[in-house]
């Protein structure tokens, strides 16, 4: 069988667009048949509620399900239990579906990642007969602790990455949004532990001869409160006391606020940062206790969307009638997706389950993200990123750009110079 060296697709046809038509038919067939167990498998995950770095069921059936699949499966990526690499094909184009399984504490899927495991395990299994056709090495990788700990960045960081030439997931969030992701971002967060430290003392005999870090713990809530007025309205500030004493007869002399920032861009959220510091120093001050900072999690990067990804997606959820059109962008939150998109060409588009008409991070949502319209929506998901996958790999001139963008660390301070130097 003849083929073309550049796309890795079937150039018998006389009619390309007979030949796109029929392999997204034969993809679309190929999530249906796998349906019945990526929908089990996405309960199962919904299930479990398994938060951060302890996504063991969750991993272990994933991994089962893509073997089962003809996938080469690499449990432990980049050091993490709960990670893990499964790969099949060995074309010059890597493609890496990225796929989250973590809940969040107390709260369960509310962020939906059971149907975002769902999704890109679908699209992998679809797409696993068609590899070789398409010249790709196809990636399904395996990211624990988005919510909390940057799993992806942990990774990136580590070599999970290295030659993916464009990754891809989807994120599900309340109904009414458009699927077009063109021009829709998330913000970078970064999150912190203040800690303050004063002088333990009898709260009723001697509570002058103390230093009280609670009061510190007041102030800067206080401070920040008051520095929300004088913030753009695109970002973010949130905290909480995790300590601040223990019994009401000590003077506290420790106390700990944990504390996030979020921007659009990363200079806006090193200048909130700074500002949000001061505020904590001030009360510092103001108390006379000392203050020491630590980071609670690696930085989340701003996302990115890649245009031509964008629009391969946007014409698969055409073909499902949703609405695609333009967006303003969303209004906040956050991915280690970030992370990934800034150093290799990526889609995150957004999933609306339909009648969802409660915010993520709600019980509310963590209930309808096990419903058959969410369900529905993600097998039409699985479907639109395999298809995207296609199209991609099968346009010459945007597979050369994603072949050339395949990701490579910088291991050195000289070789981040020379690749510098030669970009």
């Amino acid at each position: 069988m003849e083929t073309t060296d550049t796309a890795g697709t079937d150039a018998t046809s006389a009619d390309p667009a007979s030949a796109a038509a029929a392999l997204r038919s034969a993809l679309a067939d190929g999530v249906e048949r796998w349906q019945p167990k990526v929908e089990a498998l996405a309960r199962n995950i919904h299930g479990y509620q398994e938060i951060s770095f302890e996504e063991v069921q969750s991993a272990e059936a994933i991994t089962a399900l893509l073997e089962e699949g003809g996938f080469d499966v690499e449990r432990g990526t980049s050091g993490l239990p709960t990670a893990f690499t499964a790969s099949a094909g060995s074309g010059d184009l890597t493609v890496a579906l990225c796929v989250e399984y973590d809940a969040l504490p107390g709260i369960g899927h509310a962020c939906g990642h059971n149907l975002i495991a769902g999704a890109s395990v679908a699209a992998a299994l679809a797409l696993q007969p068609y590899v070789d056709e398409l010249g790709i090495t196809l990636k399904a990788i395996g990211t624990p602790a988005e919510e909390h700990g940057g799993g992806k960045a942990l990774m990136l960081e580590r070599g999970a990455f290295d030659g993916v030439g464009l990754a891809l997931m989807v994120h599900p969030v309340q109904d009414g949004l458009t699927y077009n992701p063109a021009g829709t971002s998330a913000q970078a967060v970064g999150r912190y532990k203040a800690t303050f430290t004063g002088k333990a003392a009898h709260a009723a005999a001697a509570p002058h001869q103390g230093v009280n870090a609670a009061d510190a713990a007041v102030l800067s809530q206080v401070a920040i409160g008051l520095l929300r007025q004088q913030i753009p309205s695109d970002h973010r500030i949130a905290c909480y006391v995790a300590e601040a004493g223990h019994v009401t007869n000590i003077i506290p002399e420790k106390a700990v606020v944990e504390f996030e920032c979020r921007a659009f861009t990363l200079p806006e959220f090193h200048a909130l940062l700074e500002r949000v510091r001061r505020c904590f120093e001030g009360a510092a001050i103001a108390t006379g206790t000392t203050l020491e900072y630590e980071d609670t999690e690696p930085l989340y990067e701003p996302l990115l969307q890649d245009d031509d990804l964008a629009a391969h997606w946007t014409s698969a959820m055409d073909a499902f009638g949703k609405d695609t059109s333009r967006s303003s962008g969303l209004s906040g939150g956050s991915t280690d997706m970030g992370n990934i998109s800034q150093v290799i060409p990526s889609l995150h588009p957004w999933l609306s389950i339909p009648g969802a008409d409660v915010p993520i991070h709600s019980h509310a949502f963590a209930a309808l993200a096990d419903t058959p319209p969410a369900y529905g929506v993600m097998f039409e998901a699985g479907t639109a990123l395999a298809w995207t996958v296609a199209a991609a790999a099968s346009t010459p001139t945007q597979r050369k750009r994603f072949t050339q963008a395949a990701y490579r660390r910088r291991t050195s301070p000289q070789e981040a110079v020379t690749q510098e130097g030669a970009s």
